[in-house]
């Protein structure tokens, strides 16, 4: 259970919500836990992050300007985001519990409520939605990793890895066929905002191309001109290596 615990701790969460003391003191109490934390104040806005970043869990208002909370997470699920989610509403009504379930939500918590159960409840849903996340192994082709160990090996060739490269390869397995931006793999990997002039993604990424690629005849990591990486398996067309 050592890698399930790490990387719940390490989590990147996404907070839909247009009261400002509410989404502030949520933002604090997830800081504080070492949660990496993005905030947005309106429907549009939290629906398009919602879309284009990678997050571990989702809270989401429901009364909120732009779109409603129960039209994000429609249009989410339409798109196959199966991203955890904790509805919020002021109103308490059976109803409206059962329409944002019904509609893919995780879990619905009436506000006012304590920062205690909004950890506990997001904790649990993505410990219950996230069923590879659980597993003690992430293998893409033949590329395997044991999160309990924290071996990697591919082919049967242990392959040595330090902290961050086995970090970042974690990420991708988690993400396979997903194409990844830098600025998406700094602000996860290393908790830091995107630097123009860092190019320490590709340093890290290209040093796992060596030990990961190098030697097989099959190239699993994958570059995606202007956009980002990509782990894929050997059919996914996805994506298109430089």
């Amino acid at each position: 259970m050592l890698g399930v615990k790490c990387y719940i701790a390490c989590m990147r969460i996404l907070i839909v919500e247009d009261e400002k003391k509410v989404a502030q003191f949520l933002q604090k109490g997830f800081q504080a836990e070492s949660f990496t934390v993005d905030v947005a104040a309106d429907g549009h806005t939290g629906l398009r992050l919602a879309q284009t970043e990678s997050y571990d869990a989702i809270i989401l208002d429901v009364m909120l300007p732009g779109k409603n909370g129960f039209e994000i997470l429609t249009a989410l699920r339409a798109l196959k985001i199966a991203t955890p989610v904790l509805m919020l509403s002021a109103k308490s009504d059976i109803e409206d519990r059962v329409e944002g379930l019904n509609l893919g939500a995780d879990d619905y918590l009436p506000k006012p409520f304590a920062f205690s159960e909004v950890l506990a409840r997001i904790r649990a849903i993505v410990r219950r939605k996230s069923a590879d996340v659980m597993a003690s192994f992430l293998t893409v082709a033949d590329l395997r990793m044991d999160l309990l160990s924290r071996r990697v090996e591919r082919g049967g060739k242990d392959i040595p890895l330090t902290n961050k490269e086995f970090e970042l390869l974690q990420y991708l397995l988690r993400n396979k066929g997903r194409v990844l931006s830098r600025v998406i793999l700094m602000e996860h990997i290393w908790d830091i905002n995107f630097d123009s002039e860092t190019n320490i993604v590709d340093v890290v990424i290209n040093r796992l191309r060596r030990k990961i690629d190098d030697g097989f005849p099959t190239k699993l990591i994958h570059t995606v001109r202007g956009v980002g990486y990509a782990l894929k398996e050997p059919t996914d067309d996805s994506a298109t290596e430089d």
